[in-house]
């Protein structure tokens, strides 16, 4: 059998089973539930469950404190990503996506130097400084990605 790994951004809060059970549940099955500790889940679609506390912890990490790699998925998912060690205010990275252009439509500094040809630009990722800058071709250093410090900006997800 494969192995599968996921990715995806849910919302939940504590829950025991029995208040979980107590709220979305029929009132006559209650006796089949426990007060164990977990999770009440909601996801993306609007789906609600409840998940085991191991489970789930093993599972999902706060978006508040990701690893490079969990931070990497959430920038290809379109979220504004940043580090709470970075010095900078307000510096944060996003992933520009690829562009294709055809001759005819390239234009200005960038047909200065590309002539003729056609624009294909891959995707790349660009930081916005402290100066209020676009900086594309951002860079992780060493201690970026081996940081566990990493957020998602509100209002990224938009």
């Amino acid at each position: 059998m494969n192995k599968y790994i996921g990715v995806k951004i849910v919302k939940a809060e504590p829950m025991s089973e029995y208040n979980f059970a107590k709220q979305y549940k029929d009132i006559s099955d209650l006796g089949n539930f426990k007060s164990e500790d977990g999770y009440l889940v909601e996801y993306e679609d609007g789906y609600i469950s409840w998940s085991p506390k191991d489970v789930f912890e093993k599972a999902y990490r706060r978006i508040d404190n990701l690893n490079f790699g969990l931070a990497i998925e959430a920038l290809k998912k379109g979220h504004k990503i940043a580090r709470k060690g970075w010095n900078g205010k307000d510096m944060w990275i996003a992933l520009m996506p690829s562009l294709y252009l055809k001759s005819d439509k390239v234009n200005g500094r960038t047909k200065k130097h590309i002539g003729n040809n056609n624009l294909d630009c891959q995707p790349y990722i660009v930081l916005w400084t402290a100066q209020n800058k676009w900086q594309p071709g951002w860079v992780a250093s060493q201690q970026d990605v081996l940081a566990e410090d990493w957020i998602i900006l509100k209002g990224s997800d938009e």
